[in-house]
């Protein structure tokens, strides 16, 4: 029994160091860190709107939905860069399989696009 638990105590002083550790690490900025705002935080940077107290506060939905579609032709160039190398490899049906991805994204940017999702008004 004693040879069981000196083979598992440096893991264990492992585990209690990475414990303590990430302690220190989550709880140092809530002791040194400054608690109140400055005018630069404050100011409308990437979101396009003022900061605002309340987390439920709605606000335009566009924002998700430009998102959403840069993230969706953002994969479609990701499948196409590999795609478009080992395509004599694939053979028509590896063509046709992606001209049929890229029929079902065009139909869906068609749709935002007559849906007005892409107006900004």
């Amino acid at each position: 029994m004693h040879d069981i638990i000196s083979s598992y105590l440096p893991i264990l002083i492992f585990m209690a160091i990475a414990t303590a550790l990430a302690v220190i690490m989550v709880g140092l900025p809530f002791i040194v860190a400054r608690k109140q705002g400055y005018k630069e935080k404050n100011s409308p940077y990437e979101c396009g709107f003022d900061v605002f107290d309340d987390a439920r506060v709605p606000f335009d939905v566009r924002f998700y939905l430009v998102s959403i579609l840069f993230i969706i032709f953002d994969l479609e160039i990701a499948f196409l860069f590999p795609w478009s190398i080992v395509l004599r490899d694939i053979g028509s049906l590896g063509f046709w399989s992606m001209m049929f991805f890229l029929l079902v994204l065009t139909v869906g940017f068609i749709y935002e696009w007559k849906k007005g999702a892409l107006e900004w008004k």
